[in-house]
């Protein structure tokens, strides 16, 4: 954990610190230690990947068609359904009325096959126009005037843990980022300019910080 503790000293954590955590976090189930490697779980590695796409979205050009999502199933408890909706917000969809769920077919992702359970998938050209359709279903606004806050937020920052969580901040914002295409977003769309920022900070990280695998 040497390299690890002199990585993580900028930001004001100690040696017995993060061994604590290190072991908090195998016992959880995030870490997995095999004699002298720690690596992370398959869950922790699903989020990261979950994070690469929110930083790097792979998409293609538009042709105006829209993913229509619409929930078949019935009898599911409250559980069940929040589990739902939380999946299909994860996968970029807004919920237009109950039970129904769009977005443009603009991401190069396929759906889960185990939605087909609960759901089917069509793909729809609504009547509205596409902008005034996308406003109504993401409050693009906010997500903008939260981008532009923060991005005033990192650009102030320069002790290392102030950037650390102003950088977590971003990435967690960046998940919830419709990736909508160009045609639909509001002028000066503040996005791209979030995640270079990210990716930049990345670079700094990527020097110092051990990245998946740790050793003792």
């Amino acid at each position: 954990v040497k390299d690890l503790i002199r990585a993580v000293e900028p930001f004001g954590v100690g040696g017995s610190t993060l061994r604590a955590a290190l072991s908090r976090m195998v016992t959880a189930g995030d870490l997995r230690r095999a004699d002298t490697v720690y690596g992370l779980s398959d869950r922790l590695l699903a989020r990261q990947r979950r994070q690469d796409d929110s930083v790097h979205p792979r998409t293609r050009a538009w042709s105006g068609d829209w993913e229509m999502v619409v929930i078949t199933a019935t009898g599911r408890g409250p559980a069940e359904r929040a589990e739902l909706r939380a999946r299909l917000t994860a996968l970029r969809l807004a919920e237009l009325r109950e039970g129904v769920w769009l977005r443009p077919a603009n991401l190069l992702r396929s759906l889960p096959d185990d939605l087909e359970v609960v759901a089917q998938h069509y793909m729809a050209r609504p009547g509205r126009p596409g902008p005034e359709l996308a406003a109504e279903l993401w409050a693009l606004g906010g997500w903008a005037a939260r981008s532009r806050a923060l991005l005033t937020h990192i650009g102030r920052a320069n002790r290392p843990a102030d950037r650390l969580t102003g950088f977590a901040a971003v990435v967690r914002h960046l998940l919830t980022d419709p990736v909508l295409p160009p045609e639909l977003l509001p002028p000066d769309w503040p996005g791209a300019e979030l995640r270079s920022a990210y990716a930049a900070y990345q670079g700094e990280l990527a020097d110092t910080v051990p990245q998946n695998r740790l050793r003792t």
